[in-house]
């Protein structure tokens, strides 16, 4: 089945901020994390809060929601090709992002940085380690979901090319 421009860009548009979050995570879990291994109690609350207060603004909201939104617009574009394997790999994309790391984030990461957040960096708790190792667990979880999906889409690219070719 002939796919149009507009299809297309979907499905790049898609793989596009898919990839940029698969790299954002992959960076905080590869670099970000294994530095925060070095740092004592009092540095790691300081720092983490910081992170999670600096992350919050409308560039990382827009690839971060637009992981929902990207795949979700080239399925609806691309529903008339439900019967291909790209389709369904833009489906499989669309899911472990919703599950993998958005439902994810709002149901682990998300509570770990409140507790975070609320600490005082001159009284951390004594189970800090344990919490840090619980929330570089759940980003590492989030690092493999979005990179997953990324792969679903880049995989549905190929062989949408494939197909035309």
């Amino acid at each position: 089945m002939p796919t149009t421009k507009f299809q297309n860009l979907t499905l790049t548009i898609s793989l596009i901020v898919l990839g940029i979050m698969a790299g954002f995570f992959w960076t905080y879990t590869i670099n970000v994390n294994r530095a925060m291994l070095q740092v004592d109690g009092k540095t790691y609350a300081v720092v983490q809060s910081l992170f999670n207060q600096n992350v919050r603004h409308s560039m990382f909201f827009s690839f971060y929601f637009g992981g929902v939104l990207a795949p979700l617009i080239a399925i609806v574009a691309n529903w008339k090709s439900y019967k291909t394997a790209p389709f369904w790999l833009m489906v499989a994309a669309f899911a472990v992002y919703l599950g993998g790391v958005f439902i994810y984030t709002s149901m682990v990461n998300l509570p770990l940085n409140e507790i975070t957040e609320a600490w005082d960096p001159a009284n951390v708790p004594s189970d800090w380690t344990t919490i840090r190792q619980a929330w570089n667990d759940a980003n590492a979880f989030r690092t493999i979901m979005a990179f997953i999906a990324f792969v679903a889409n880049a995989l549905a690219l190929m062989f949408r090319a494939n197909q035309a070719s």
